[in-house]
């Protein structure tokens, strides 16, 4: 699986630009399921039939980025966020433009004056990015107002862990695609949910959701690490990398289903798979609007734990990838009974 995840994290598709990935997921899935189309909102949706109840399997495609906003007469790119972003993070980090220009992102140094060094003042209001251009002009042969961008940083294999940029999502959609792949025998309808524009308010899903009206939901996502992980990390998240997949509890966007969470404890149990609990104070996944589709969905999370969440430097433990692709194929070859 590591060489369709490498081929996913390097692609870039940010909220709203999807289509790279999405041509992609279809590549890679379409000889193995039965059905396969993208809505208007541009969703990647694959069907494997059978003859249960519809299961919805979601993973998003998009992942966090940039937009250009306008250009100064010194050729300095101003952008505004795709998704959450911390401007504290952001400075000399190198994006790369979709049409192909590369550049750093700066900062106005005259906020450093203040005690030195505080950059407590960094916002996209005092951010700026460097093309290398020497002129508005020069700047605006190179890219145009409107264009996206996302971090310039490949895929590298740690050994046990591997890190890239985007691997929120596109670790859920590389088990995804192995799991299709993969699958042989299965009990339930079963629907795969690539969406879009997650980072930007779980839009995508929304739609997708409506429209499969399915009776069980399982988003996969990753998750943060904390206090157990790194060093003085997050105090109330203890998630830790290489602990198992994350069994959602609840976060801001939903509380999960608890039956369908104690089902899937059963079937890591009955298969020795290793697993933690999820209980995050922040964040939000597709799984909130796929449980409130219509009169109501049975909806919970699989999450990957993941340190440094929402920069170019995303870390997973491939003991992790590994036991989630395992538990989610469990999943999908039983018949849920709540």
């Amino acid at each position: 699986m590591k060489d369709i995840l490498k081929q996913f994290v390097e692609i870039s598709a940010p909220s709203g630009r999807e289509e790279p990935i999405q041509k992609a997921i279809r590549a890679s899935i379409q000889p193995y399921v039965d059905e396969i189309r993208t809505d208007s909102l541009g969703n990647l949706i694959a069907h494997k039939k059978g003859n249960g109840k519809k299961l919805l399997f979601d993973a998003h495609m998009d992942e966090i980025g940039f937009v250009a906003t306008y250009i100064d007469d010194h050729g300095f790119v101003h952008i505004e966020p795709l998704g959450g972003h911390n401007p504290v993070n952001l400075p000399f980090q190198r994006i790369c433009f979709e049409y192909g220009s590369k550049g750093t992102i700066g900062f106005e140094s005259e906020i450093l004056s203040k005690n030195g060094a505080d950059r407590k003042e960094v916002s996209f209001d005092t951010l700026y990015v460097d093309i290398g251009a020497r002129s508005k002009n020069e700047a605006l042969s190179k890219i145009r107002i409107g264009e996206t961008a996302t971090y310039d940083s490949p895929f590298v294999d740690l050994g046990n862990r591997y890190m890239s940029k985007a691997m929120d999502d596109r670790i859920a959609c590389a088990l995804l695609v192995k799991l299709i792949q993969t699958l042989q025998t299965h009990h339930h309808d079963l629907y795969f949910v690539f969406a879009t524009q997650e980072e930007v308010g779980l839009v995508g899903s929304k739609a997708a959701s409506y429209g499969i009206e399915p009776d069980f939901g399982i988003a996969l996502d990753v998750t943060a690490t904390g206090f157990e992980d790194t060093p003085k990390g997050l105090k109330r998240v203890p998630m830790k990398l290489g602990a198992g997949p994350a069994i959602k509890i609840q976060d801001r966007s939903m509380i999960a289903n608890h039956n369908l969470n104690q089902w899937i404890q059963t079937v890591a149990d009955q298969n020795r798979i290793p697993y933690q609990f999820e209980v995050l104070p922040f964040g939000g996944t597709n799984g909130g609007v796929i449980q409130t589709t219509k009169s109501g969905v049975y909806t919970t999370c699989i999450s990957i734990p993941t340190r440094y969440l929402h920069s170019p430097s995303e870390m997973v433990d491939v003991m992790d990838v590994q036991n989630t692709l395992q538990l989610v194929k469990a999943i999908a070859e039983k018949e849920i009974v709540l």
